[in-house]
C-alpha cells in the first residue's frame, strides 16, 4: 500500500513539473526596458553599411506618432560579452550577428532561450555581405517577432497586476476578457460599446472596445473602419469643452493592414492619430477590427494615448499589449 502511495505521488509531482506553469517558473524573467534591443555584434562589424543597414531595421520611425520616435532603442555588446555574461542573456530582444568564415550562413529564431519571454534572433554568418543578406531577407520577420515578445511581456506584466473585478465586467459582458491592469478603470458603458481608461496628473490611456454582429466581409474595408472610428468616437468620447468630441485625424493618413491576430481568423490593424474637435488635445491610437473565432461577431479594439509632456512610443505600446492579450472562451 506504501509503495502504491509513493508511486502514485511521484507521478503527480512529475506531471506538475511538466505542467506549463512550472515550466515557465525554471526560466528567469526577461529584463530590459519597453522596446529595447540589444545587438550583439563586434565593433569591427557593426560599423559601416552593416550599422546602416542594422540601423534602418531597428530605428527607423514608428508609424502614427506625432513626433518621430524610433522604433527599438538599441544597446551594443560584443559577441563574446553575451556569451560570458548572465546578465546579457536575460534581455527579452537580442539580435547575435556573429560573424566567422567557418559560420554555416544560417539564421535563426529562438524563443524563450535563456529567459522568458524572450526571442533571439541569432545570425551565423561567414562574411559582412552574407550577414547583410540575411539581414534584409528576413527583415519583416524580425521586426514581427520583437513586437510579438513586446505584446507576450505586456500581458504578463498586466496580468500580473491585474484589475480582477474589471476584467470580470468584461468577461461577463462580451464573453472575452484582456489583461487589464490594476490602474485601469470603467468609464463608460453604452449597448456594446465600453471605454476603460487609466488617467495620471501627465498622461491619459484608454481602450474601446465596439462589439457589433459580423454581416458580411465590407465591415473590414479601410473606409468603413475608419467612418466607423469617427462614429463611435464622437458620440461615447466627449471631450472636457463643451461640445468637444474625439475623432480620427484626417490631415494625417490613416494606415491599414491585415495582420495576424491570435485567436482571430482575420484582423485589420489601423494605426493613425487622433484628436478633440472643438478643443486642443490629440495623440497616436492603434485600433485592430477583427473576426471573433466563431465567425459571429467583428470586435473592434482602439488603444490611445494622451501624453502631451513625453514621448508616447511605450505609452502606444502598453494599450497595443492590452488590445492584442484578448482572451476568448475557446481557450485561444
Amino acid at each position: 500500500m506504501k509503495k502504491t502511495v509513493f508511486l502514485l505521488l511521484a507521478v503527480v509531482l512529475l506531471a506538475a513539473c511538466n505542467s506549463p506553469e512550472n515550466k515557465a517558473l525554471a526560466k528567469r524573467s526577461s529584463s530590459g526596458k519597453t522596446c529595447e534591443v540589444l545587438v550583439a555584434a563586434d565593433k569591427g562589424h557593426y560599423t559601416g553599411v552593416t550599422k546602416a543597414l542594422l540601423d534602418t531595421i531597428l530605428l527607423s520611425p514608428q508609424q502614427c506618432l506625432p513626433q518621430p520616435e524610433a522604433r527599438f532603442d538599441v544597446v551594443n555588446i560584443p559577441v563574446s560579452s553575451l556569451h560570458n555574461t548572465q546578465m546579457f542573456k536575460m534581455h527579452r530582444n537580442i539580435i547575435i550577428c556573429d560573424i566567422n568564415p567557418d559560420n554555416p550562413d544560417k539564421f535563426y529564431i529562438h524563443h524563450n532561450q535563456w529567459a522568458e519571454p524572450q526571442v533571439v534572433v541569432d545570425i551565423a554568418a561567414s562574411s559582412e555581405e552574407s550577414l547583410r543578406a540575411m539581414l534584409s531577407t528576413h527583415r519583416d520577420r524580425i521586426v514581427k517577432e520583437l513586437y510579438l515578445a513586446e505584446y507576450e511581456r505586456m500581458d504578463r506584466a498586466f496580468y500580473k497586476d491585474r484589475n480582477v473585478e474589471l476584467m470580470n465586467r468584461v468577461q461577463e459582458k462580451y464573453g472575452f476578457t484582456m489583461s487589464l491592469p490594476r490602474e485601469f478603470s470603467w468609464a463608460k458603458e453604452d449597448g456594446d460599446f465600453l471605454w476603460l481608461r487609466k488617467e495620471t496628473k501627465d498622461f491619459g490611456l484608454g481602450v474601446l472596445v465596439n462589439v457589433m454582429p459580423y454581416r458580411d466581409q465590407t465591415q473590414f474595408d479601410t473606409a468603413k473602419i475608419y467612418n466607423r472610428l469617427d462614429t463611435i468616437m464622437r458620440r461615447e468620447v466627449p471631450g472636457p469643452a463643451e461640445g468637444s468630441y474625439m475623432g480620427t485625424e484626417r490631415r494625417v493618413e490613416l494606415l491599414s493592414r491585415a495582420v495576424d491576430f491570435k485567436g482571430s481568423k482575420y484582423c485589420i490593424e489601423t494605426r493613425g492619430l487622433w484628436r478633440l474637435f472643438g478643443d486642443f488635445m490629440g495623440g497616436p491610437f492603434v485600433s485592430y477590427t477583427l473576426l471573433s473565432p466563431d465567425g459571429s461577431q467583428v470586435v473592434e479594439l482602439t488603444g490611445y494615448v494622451y501624453c502631451p509632456r513625453f514621448k508616447k512610443r511605450d505609452y502606444l505600446m502598453q494599450v497595443d499589449g492590452i488590445c492584442r492579450s484578448i482572451k476568448w472562451n475557446t481557450g485561444e
